[in-house]
């Protein structure tokens, strides 16, 4: 096989991770310019802007009048583990997950919490669990988009609106690329470095009343550390709703946030993030479809991520191979592509199946997208040639 020629064109923007994911079109440094660095978070000024991003969260993502949002420590992964540890244990769980960050909540619910009453729905990679088994007079935790497989729910429908139990939804890669149904959501969590680019090392964490009333009203049966604490004396902390942090945050990185959501506001919102996302995605998906060698981990085309879209090598000479030979040509595919600075950090997670995963949301310009796909066809033709070149 003869070695393929280069595109001529490439990508602007060769950011592709999953996170921390590309910033906006646009950025730079000078978009921090205004964040009150020196100052306290407890200042007029740094309390006020840690409620404009509040509030502008709040607005974009549309998020009920009645509904807590609160900026929270450790990113996604701090807001989920304060959700679990500070609402569950009052009844029976069960804990969806399809990937590998979902598939760690149930690790620590059953092995961390020790829950008594905990069902697992496990599915595979590419995969949903069977929705329709799940109780919902029980607390249910998922992701809503399982970022290191790039398969979401389709929608809420399966949660139904007269729910006993509480509904814990990780929608770190889904918050403002996917429609989230929030009456059928008691606690939301997402992290700033996804979907609009922003740093990492914050969380979000929002609260329905019932999850309000859950917090109010049950007391864990074991020690919270004050990084988790929501009440004091049985009542919420409204502070932390109104931007009065558990712990100091960056005002750098509050600022980058409150830059991320207005770029996201002058574009139109919610709509148009992710209507941007669908564009991206759908790149990739067309690209896929008519190649051979290339397919959707994501079995069912309604459960697609429009954001992390995970992709597999199927070609039947690398299926040929073993796991370790199968993985090491997805590598050196994705290498190819960091060497010609076209395309950084799209290689599959790493508990993964081996592939691809390119993040397609609402930062990336549709126009990079397209220009990336000859590439992915250039890098899997040279690694082709390569391998049979050792073949032969």
């Amino acid at each position: 096989m003869a070695n393929a020629a280069k595109p001529d064109l490439r990508p602007n923007n060769t950011h592709f991770s999953s996170g921390p994911c590309s910033k906006r079109p646009g950025w730079s440094l000078e978009a921090l310019s205004d964040a009150p660095l020196g100052r306290s978070h407890r200042a007029k000024v740094g309390k006020a802007k840690l409620k404009q991003a509040i509030d502008l969260t709040r607005e974009i993502l549309g998020v009920p009048a009645d509904y807590r949002i609160g900026i929270v420590p450790a990113s996604d992964t701090g807001a989920v583990e304060m959700a679990m540890w500070s609402l569950l244990g009052e009844r029976g769980v069960d804990m969806l997950s399809w990937e590998s960050f979902g598939a760690g909540w149930v690790t620590d619910v059953v092995k961390q919490l020790k829950l008594a009453d905990v069902r697992k729905f496990n599915a595979a990679y590419g995969e949903l669990p069977d929705l329709s088994a799940v109780d919902f007079d029980r607390d249910v935790v998922f992701t809503w988009n399982g970022t290191t497989s790039g398969v979401r729910v389709p929608n809420a429908d399966f949660i139904p609106a007269d729910r006993k139990g509480l509904t814990i939804c990780d929608a770190t890669s889904a918050a403002f690329a996917q429609d989230m149904d929030f009456s059928k959501l008691d606690v939301v969590t997402f992290s700033w470095q996804k979907v609009l680019g922003g740093e990492g090392g914050h969380g979000m964490l929002i609260l329905s009343p019932r999850a309000v009333e859950r917090l109010q009203t049950y007391v864990p049966a074991w020690p919270l550390p004050k990084i988790f604490r929501l009440t004091s004396g049985g009542k919420l902390i409204e502070g932390i709703f109104v931007g009065e942090t558990i712990n100091t945050p960056s005002m750098l990185c509050v600022e980058d946030y409150i830059d991320a959501l207005q770029w996201a506001k002058s574009l139109g919102g919610l709509e148009a993030l992710i209507a941007r996302a669908d564009a991206n995605a759908k790149v990739i998906f067309d690209f896929a479809a008519k190649t051979d060698w290339l397919a959707n981990l994501a079995k069912v085309e309604e459960t697609r991520s429009n954001t992390s879209v995970c992709l597999t090598i199927v070609d039947k000479d690398v299926l040929a191979l073993d796991a370790d030979g199968q993985a090491a040509f997805a590598k050196g595919l994705v290498s190819l592509l960091e060497k010609e600075g076209v395309a950084f950090d799209i290689g599959a997670y790493r508990d993964a199946p081996s592939g691809l995963r390119i993040w397609a949301g609402a930062t990336i310009e549709t126009s990079d997208m397209e220009a990336l796909m000859p590439w992915l066809a250039w890098a899997f033709e040279t690694q082709k040639a390569s391998l049979s070149k050792a073949a032969a």
